[in-house]
């Protein structure tokens, strides 16, 4: 059978195929393999047991989702303030791994400073983001919030206490998500939801329940790659003097001569992430970070592959053992 992965607790994956849900554990040749299940991922089963991953159109590491269609972006304008820096960082992400993104800002029946509504549109807007402003508790926007959600498997990330899983509930109440106030001594929510989990809100959408973070790092690209998540530097770079141009202070840069066409709380983003990029750089510099494959491809079938280390073991102790049995000493 097929279906899809639509949770992941422990070393259980439960997997919905379109009429039923079965519980399975994985086939310890995958485990072997070291292959990474996320939910969101089709899979082929029987008796209880995954026999091979489908391969995924997309995916994200973190949260871990797979297959799917956009990624929305919960910020609120207020309890928490509205972190530009942050929101960036979520948007990064979402241009990293090549998925459509949306912001949605929350809290709208908040006393927020209303000015942000205009260097939000002067700085997304024109990047080309679909933006909405919603309240869960005064149950504002929400009906464009669903229109957004319709027909698409959608990711929720954001901070602790944005109010995501509020707006879940405030579209279908039955689901009943917890939700939680934010502390009014750290000003941050904590967390309220445990693990990923598909969700379906009602016939044609669902959306990925994802817990809360904030420790979003570059650490996992080159510096010069960096610019590629911000399309407004980007655009420029073509035209720098040299093609490993960081756009920071080198001569001939395109893009600081274009600075005032960049949102500063954007270039300043920028300038964060290529120092975090920096550390991976370094790491990859002075440490590696290659791996050896844990797979093989025989008779186009992935198969787990042994290492020439155990494969030697394994030869030698198959060599004592026919020594052994004529009576002769292995060296």
């Amino acid at each position: 059978m097929e279906g899809q992965i639509y949770k992941i607790h422990s070393d259980f994956y439960y997997i919905d195929n379109g009429s039923d849900t079965f519980e399975c554990k994985i086939r310890e040749v995958l485990k072997k393999q070291r292959e990474k299940i996320y939910v969101g991922d089709f899979v082929e089963f029987d008796n209880g047991v995954i026999k091979n991953i489908i391969p995924r159109k997309n995916y994200i590491a973190r949260p871990s989702a797979a297959n799917i269609d956009q990624i929305i972006i919960v910020s609120a304008l207020k309890e928490p303030d509205l972190d530009l820096h942050q929101l960036n960082r979520y948007i990064g992400l979402a241009k990293y791994y090549n998925i459509p993104a949306v912001l949605c800002f929350n809290k709208e029946d908040l006393k927020w400073d209303r000015h942000l509504s205009h260097k939000i549109k002067s700085i997304y807007d024109n990047l080309g983001y679909k933006i909405a402003y919603t309240s869960a508790t005064e149950h504002k926007g929400i009906k464009n919030f669903e229109k957004i959600l319709e027909g698409k498997t959608s990711v929720l990330c954001g901070n602790s206490g944005v109010g995501k899983s509020s707006l879940v509930n405030a579209i279908n109440p039955n689901l009943n998500l917890k939700t939680k106030q934010i502390s009014e001594k750290t000003q941050r929510g904590t967390h309220t939801t445990r693990h990923c989990e598909i969700i379906k809100i009602n016939d044609t959408s669902r959306i990925v329940d994802t817990p809360g973070f904030s420790n979003v790092r570059f650490d996992f690209i080159m510096p010069a790659d960096v610019d590629l998540l911000f399309d407004e530097i980007s655009q420029y770079k073509n035209k720098c003097k040299y093609s490993d141009c960081l756009h920071i202070n080198e001569d001939g840069c395109n893009v600081i001569s274009h600075i005032d066409k960049i949102d500063s709380s954007r270039y300043e983003s920028y300038l964060s992430f290529v120092e975090e990029a920096r550390d991976y750089k370094e790491r990859v510099k002075y440490e590696g970070t290659k791996e050896e494959s844990h797979k093989k491809n025989v008779h186009n079938k992935q198969i787990a592959k042994i290492s020439g280390k155990k494969r030697q073991v394994a030869r030698n102790t198959l060599k004592q053992q026919i020594y052994n049995e004529i009576g002769t000493d292995y060296e």
